[in-house]
């Protein structure tokens, strides 16, 4: 009884920290969120012009990080929302809404009349009803100079048939966050997770709040059981067997003043509904077998057509008392909750390449703008190092690693496994934190993300897909050349630019965007 007591006042102590915590971050954060709201406003003013819709074939969106990609339920469509982009002077922030045209291969920039405010590291859900629905929750707005951020605790959706944002009113639901993370389970709409930050402090969450989709209500669940610590930028998806997995993330704490360490979490946890028991939940802590993914945090999600999770990328950070390096990475891994079982998600590299080694020739080099790897065995990944020069003259150094060819999930079978086949090149996405997945009709869509050379970021904006099937190769949808991206380096009189230029730089005619402070961690 001793233990136990003591096991539940110090549970009991750890609520009240995490309460004094929120106090007082929400105290610091409500006069800077205060100064933002002006901001906010000034933008909504200038959606307020827009009254119709109005739909623009553009080309391929500006490069950014932390939007979101997801897949329309009905049309052969994928749809992109928001966003952020740092120019290494200044903040940009998105609200512009496109979709691609998978089988026309075609952008199209879809103006709506009163749409969310400009937003980056907020969730989005897809839902069929209606003709299909684009629910997003929560995510966060920056100040111009990257220093000051607002956290929204809002709820809306896009009606796809009719094309018209509704902002759905219901109290009682999570505090402001980004980095959270939010699915579709039966009629609710479930979220856990995230982080709150101001100029000063910062607090992580683990809490978990259900939206029920018929009585638009929110409630806050109490699962039984140890759940995951504090985080954000996990991994969460419904399992066939409609439980609910979560998987690593990012958090970070204060060791002492003006110093925190980062936590990359590794854990993995179900959270079940209890049985015959009405919004009862539980949470499972388990230990899956296979290839786990290494440790890393801002990797990319996507449920693959038979129902396995698939990662993508991400960066493992190695902080040193001063300074953060992010080692970036573009492997692939797939979680198969009926077995408990990662897998490395590797490809067999195209068959006419197949077919050139085994006719004795060797393949043609890539162009010089495009990721090529050399020959190699097929035990380890492959790595590649790659120099872009940009207009300025600084020499950008790009580090990829290449699974080595192979199947996914499955051993080799006698024609891969063949030597003539162990060198097969194998193109694809670029080493990057923060990007955007999304499937459909069994391909594997990704686009942008970040990825750090030095003191600069480079904020990507290229498409790739890759069929889930076949698992051949990556195809380049979209390219774009890392050393042609503007970066100005910060000078004193940045401050004088005006709110008013920041504003206009997030519209159509700006190719740039905004970086918020989490997304360097990968944290959001």
């Amino acid at each position: 009884m001793g233990k136990k007591g003591k096991k539940e006042k110090k549970g009991r102590g750890a609520e009240k920290t995490a309460a004094k915590m929120e106090k007082k971050v929400s105290k610091r954060s409500r006069k800077e969120e205060e100064d933002l709201e002006a901001l906010i406003a000034h933008f909504q003013t200038l959606d307020a012009a827009k009254t119709q819709i109005v739909e623009t074939p553009c080309p391929p969106p500006s490069p950014r990080l932390h939007a979101s990609l997801s897949a329309h339920p009905e049309k052969d469509e994928l749809i992109l929302f928001g966003g952020e982009y740092f120019n290494g002077q200044k903040t940009f922030m998105y609200n512009e809404l496109y979709t691609y045209n998978i089988r026309k291969d075609a952008w199209t920039r879809v103006e709506i009349p009163n749409p969310p405010p400009r937003r980056c590291a907020h969730q989005a859900v897809v839902l069929p009803q209606g003709g299909g629905q684009l629910w997003i929750f929560g995510g966060e707005f920056a100040s111009p100079d990257g220093e000051q951020f607002y956290h929204y605790k809002d709820l809306w959706v896009l009606h796809l048939a009719t094309k018209t944002w509704e902002q759905v009113r219901s109290s009682g639901g999570p505090s402001g966050r980004s980095g959270h993370r939010m699915v579709a389970w039966k009629r609710q709409l479930v979220l856990f997770g995230g982080f709150h930050e101001s100029t000063r402090d910062y607090i992580y969450y683990n809490d978990v709040y259900a939206f029920n989709l018929d009585t638009f209500t929110w409630s806050r669940l109490s699962p039984s059981g140890a759940g995951p610590t504090p985080r954000s930028g996990c991994q969460m998806s419904v399992t066939p067997q409609g439980s609910i997995v979560i998987y690593g993330g990012y958090s970070k704490q204060r060791v002492k003043k003006d110093v925190d360490r980062g936590t990359q979490h590794s854990d993995m946890f179900l959270l079940q509904p209890e049985d015959g028991r009405e919004g009862k939940w539980a949470w499972t802590r388990i230990n899956p077998a296979g290839a786990k993914p290494t440790p890393r945090s801002g990797f990319a999600v996507a449920v693959t057509p038979n129902h396995q999770t698939l990662l993508f990328g991400g960066v493992c950070d190695e902080e040193e008392e001063e300074s953060l390096e992010g080692d970036f990475l573009n492997d692939l891994h797939f979680y198969d909750a009926a077995k408990n079982r990662w897998f490395a998600g590797q490809l067999k590299g195209s068959k006419s390449e197949k077919r050139k080694r085994r006719r004795g020739k060797t393949a043609e080099p890539g162009s010089a703008d495009k990721q090529e790897c050399g020959g190699a065995g097929a035990q380890g990944p492959l790595e590649v190092v790659r120099e872009v020069v940009t207009e300025d003259g600084t020499v950008v150094t790009i580090r990829q690693t290449l699974a080595a060819p192979g199947s996914a999930g499955r051993p080799p079978s006698d024609e891969e496994d063949s030597p003539d086949n162990a060198g097969d090149p194998v193109v694809g996405p670029s080493p990057r934190s923060n990007a955007m997945l999304a499937v459909k009709h069994g391909r594997l869509y990704l686009y942008g993300g970040m990825f750090e050379a030095g003191d600069r970021q480079v904020t990507l904006g290229d498409l790739y897909c890759l069929d889930l099937h076949k698992m051949q190769e990556w195809t380049a949808l979209v390219e774009m050349d890392p050393g042609t991206q503007e970066w100005l380096e910060e000078t004193d009189s940045e401050e004088d630019s005006s709110e008013g230029e920041s504003a206009e730089g997030g519209d159509e005619d700006e190719d740039s965007g905004g970086e918020a402070g989490g997304a360097l961690s990968g944290e959001a």
